[in-house]
């Protein structure tokens, strides 16, 4: 009989003195990539700035002068100047993900371990928000700012964000969007039981949001307005990709960053949860690897998808976890990457 290799035994030997419990999904058969999925090399056309200077700047914001804001993986907040000159202003002491500017200059960040804060003009930071009910959030992940100044984000998962593909494995809706109103002050929850929620954008009449479920390949409507308000509906399913942020540009459609393509032997895991337990302990290493893809998709607020931008081969750029678009340029940032990326639109 041929014998087990050693870390396999050992996983099923650990699987019962932990509390990870994945449930099983069955995956939808990937979009074939034609039509409006079809390849191209568009984001190879893409200006690469601050290449090796950066680390990671996750999401991206443009001030009045330009200037372009995001935040690092050691936690700083990084402005790029037109002249490229690139200065980290403030420390979250965190690992700031989703920024955005309000109406007075403050640069409003979603923190994933420190929650909601604000980055006033000289750099000082100040907590909007860590907290719902007494129980800190474990993953603030991305924001969007209504005209009254309602701050609209997400809290993606029970798992903090170093260990979130520990949700990819488990496959639970442990994600929530939240409202905070910095007149109040007081945060309310609108929406839970989602697939790691990710992005999150208003519509342009702010009747509705959009929020990105990650590993459910879909995004979700939330009414705030109208016979609907407080009702949900998938708007899009079956993306060819993992969902992260979403931004919505003047016109009303949005911009859907993709960090990857999907993952067919991580889909073919999915629909067993004995195999994803014995995933979640080995080592990293022996795990699925994310394709080195650049995507980025266009659609409108129900979901028809109206264009994508690519690099296939990841050397351009690869995974893309923001898309802003401001004068008809979109600015790219990434989770990992060691640049960012200006795309000129056609």
């Amino acid at each position: 009989m041929k014998q087990l290799p050693i870390y396999i035994l050992i996983s099923l030997s650990l699987v019962s003195c932990r509390t990870f419990e994945p449930q099983a999904y069955d995956p939808p058969i990937k979009p074939e990539p034609v039509g409006i999925y079809e390849p191209n090399t568009e984001l190879q056309k893409a200006i690469l700035l601050a290449i090796g200077k950066v680390k990671g700047l996750e999401s991206l914001d443009v001030d009045s002068d330009g200037n372009i804001y995001g935040g690092d993986k050691d936690g700083r907040i990084i402005r790029i100047t037109l002249k490229g000159e690139i200065k980290a202003i403030a420390k979250t002491s965190g690992r700031p993900l989703g920024v955005q500017f309000d109406k007075v200059g403050n640069l409003i960040i979603a923190d994933a371990y420190k929650g909601l804060l604000s980055m006033d003009k000289s750099g000082k930071i100040t907590t909007l928000v860590s907290e719902y009910k007494g129980v800190p959030f474990q993953f603030t992940d991305d924001l969007d700012i209504a005209q009254d100044g309602k701050i609209y984000f997400t809290d993606a998962s029970i798992y903090e964000q170093k260990e979130y593909l520990y949700d990819l494995l488990e496959a639970r809706p442990y994600g929530r969007v939240f409202v905070y109103d910095p007149k109040t002050k007081e945060t309310q929850l609108l929406l839970d039981h989602l697939y790691f929620a990710n992005g999150i954008a208003l519509s342009k009449n702010e009747d509705f949001l959009l929020v990105n479920e990650t590993y459910r390949y879909r995004i979700t409507k939330l009414w705030l307005k109208g016979p609907k308000k407080g009702s949900s509906e998938v708007v899009i399913e079956n993306l060819p990709g993992f969902p992260d942020n979403i931004t919505r540009n003047e016109n009303g459609d949005f911009w859907v960053a993709l960090f990857t393509v999907r993952n067919d032997r991580m889909d073919s895991m999915h629909p067993s949860p004995v195999v994803k337990k014995m995933i979640y302990f080995m080592p990293k290493f022996m795990w699925p690897k994310a394709q080195p893809y650049g995507y980025a998709l266009k659609m409108d607020g129900n979901g028809k998808v109206l264009m994508t931008v690519q690099d296939p081969t990841g050397e351009h750029l690869k995974d893309i976890t923001s898309v802003i678009e401001k004068k008809r340029q979109l600015y790219i940032g990434s989770l990992y990457n060691d640049r960012i990326g200006i795309y000129v639109l056609p």
